[in-house]
């Protein structure tokens, strides 16, 4: 009896789980876009120049450090970023042609917004003039 309850739990809390994967999976992709952009900003601060985020793709961004500053893509100077392995179903969109930069100031150029959306739904991810970078929820 009391393993026939335990089986019914456990396939009942299965089903509730693999319908928050798609959640799970978009916050994820939120949290390390987001800390990507925080270090990208603290490494333009402390480095002293400009570090750049380029969105190639719905599932790939580079993070470029200009270490000697030619504005020339270097093969040392880009880190690639992927999120389509870890977070299948999420895709990112920059709303700018331009790529985004983060100054030795901590400011931010060509700022937007990147929407990050899966069938879950969709979270924007905005980053200010003064560097700032936040998370919006439209559903909330």
């Amino acid at each position: 009896m009391v393993l026939g309850i335990l089986g019914v739990v456990l396939g009942l809390s299965g089903i509730w789980l693999s319908s928050q994967l798609p959640n799970y999976r978009l916050n994820g992709v939120v949290r390390q876009i987001r800390a990507d952009l925080l270090a990208a900003r603290a490494q333009a601060v402390r480095k002293r120049r400009d570090v750049r985020i380029v969105f190639r793709d719905p599932q790939r961004y580079d993070i470029w450090d200009d270490k000697n500053n030619d504005k020339k893509r270097d093969p040392d100077e880009v880190e690639i970023r992927s999120i389509l392995k870890e977070f299948p179903g999420v895709a990112i969109e920059f709303n700018r042609k331009r790529d985004l930069i983060f100054k030795p100031r901590g400011t931010a150029s060509n700022l937007g917004t990147i929407k990050v959306s899966n069938a879950f739904g969709e979270k924007a991810i905005t980053i200010a003039i003064t560097g700032r970078v936040k998370v919006d929820d439209p559903r909330a």
